[in-house]
């Protein structure tokens, strides 16, 4: 079969992914500063800056309908950062340009004072070449782009910002499982996270069939590997459960048919649809899911896969509250620490978007 020669370029997740030819690439160069409790002593890329963490200097940009930014409002969630890092939310979709802030009055971010996330990034990199993509941190004083790192911002806020969680955060980072953590986490973020985008912008028959097999080969991996555990490291909720939860919640709404990722649904993995719903129902994880804003941004955005941009009406989504039965497995999400408060009013998704009670 014959190469393509057109690229694709999105701008709605972590690094732009681009198609080139007959297989998906996801651009993976990211702005690699970070933001740490000691600067002078931090280990960053060669090139990049190391800032200090300070309450109220930085505003986190996340967008609700994009998985890679729906896993730092987990993390800010969970850990009770909500006071020291504020949160702009970006509309569902974007044009090539830039996301843009049209759900706050006005169309402009109201800490920020942008229309376009676009903005923050050209403030600092005149000629900033790449996608604007969400995640960002952005420095509230200058308005400039701190870090679009994803990976590196959740794991940073975990470690970094300990003088800043709540009482009871839960350790998402355990030092005991550490290692095995970071294996378990690559294959989910090659072949699971990734692997939805593989099979859904493949350029050719072969290319996808090839990247169906590499995801579903991972996802009978982890159907195996939850049958016998709560969580994917053991009896508690570590950073492992965070990203894969951001797929698995897109899963049956999106992936399955945009993204032609249909051997089954969720809901057709025992396993993995109760560990799924159990993650749901933890307060932090269903509570940051905006499925409206999902289907929107995925059907609408991707012209290419859906021309006409019709947003299916289903699939019906109370089956998320149905009880899973996890608890058998024993453990607990948090340990010895405790669920985060309230959700702030000013954060809430709206009621009509999710099937969790007001």
């Amino acid at each position: 079969m014959s190469q393509r020669s057109t690229q694709h370029h999105e701008h709605s997740t972590a690094g732009a992914y681009v198609h080139r030819g007959e297989e998906f690439t996801r651009d993976t160069t990211y702005i690699e500063d970070r933001i740490v409790r000691d600067p002078a002593s931090a280990s960053v890329a060669e090139g990049a800056r190391a800032w200090p963490v300070e309450p109220g200097r930085y505003r986190l940009v996340a967008a609700r309908a994009c998985p890679w930014a729906n896993r730092t409002l987990i993390v800010r969630r969970l850990l009770g950062l909500e006071d020291v890092l504020s949160v702009g939310l970006p509309g569902p979709v974007h044009d090539a340009r830039s996301w843009t802030f049209d759900l706050d009055p006005d169309g402009r971010d109201p800490v920020l004072g942008i229309e376009r996330l676009q903005e923050a990034y050209v403030a600092r990199f005149p000629d900033y070449p790449r996608g604007i993509t969400v995640p960002a941190i952005v420095e509230i004083g200058t308005g400039q782009v701190v870090t679009n790192d994803f990976a590196q911002i959740t794991e940073d806020l975990a470690k970094e910002w300990t003088a800043f969680h709540r009482e009871g955060a839960p350790d998402l980072w355990p030092a005991g499982v550490e290692d095995e953590m970071r294996e378990v986490m690559h294959r989910v973020y090659t072949e699971v996270n990734n692997g939805v985008y593989r099979c859904g912008f493949a350029g050719s028959q072969q290319a996808y069939e090839k990247a169906y097999e590499r995801l579903w080969s991972a996802m009978d991996w982890l159907e195996e590997r939850l049958g016998t555990r709560r969580y994917l490291m053991g009896e508690h909720i570590t950073e492992a459960d965070v990203r894969l939860f951001t797929t698995l919640v897109r899963f049956d709404p999106v992936y399955h048919s945009h993204f032609k990722c249909s051997r089954q649904k969720l809901t057709e993995m025992p396993h993995l649809w109760g560990y799924a719903r159990d993650l749901f129902r933890t307060p932090g994880f269903g509570d940051t899911v905006d499925f409206v804003q999902i289907k929107e941004h995925y059907y609408v955005v991707h012209e290419d896969i859906n021309p006409s941009q019709i947003v299916p009406v289903g699939p019906d989504l109370g089956n998320w509250l149905a009880e899973h039965g996890r608890e058998a497995l024993g453990g607990s999400p948090f340990g010895d620490g405790t669920g985060p408060g309230p959700v702030r009013p000013g954060e809430r998704v709206e009621r009509a978007h999710t099937p969790l009670p007001a």
